[in-house]
């Protein structure tokens, strides 16, 4: 796997974005973020969580 296709945990996107882990869910919820669930567990791809960013920078400018 390469490090562009690296899956994050909630408690990693939540240490990243500095945000809480409700605001992690309610991105997810929202479709904001891309998420995947393997088993019982959800993981975030690294190239989701850099597209986030990316738009969140674009509407503040």
């Amino acid at each position: 796997m390469t490090a562009d296709s690296e899956l994050l945990t909630v408690p990693e996107v939540m240490a990243r974005l500095k945000v809480s882990r409700s605001t992690v869910y309610d991105l997810i919820r929202t479709r904001q973020l891309a998420s995947i669930t393997i088993g019982r567990s959800r993981r975030i791809p690294t190239h989701a969580l850099t597209a986030l960013v990316h738009h969140h920078l674009e509407e503040a400018s």
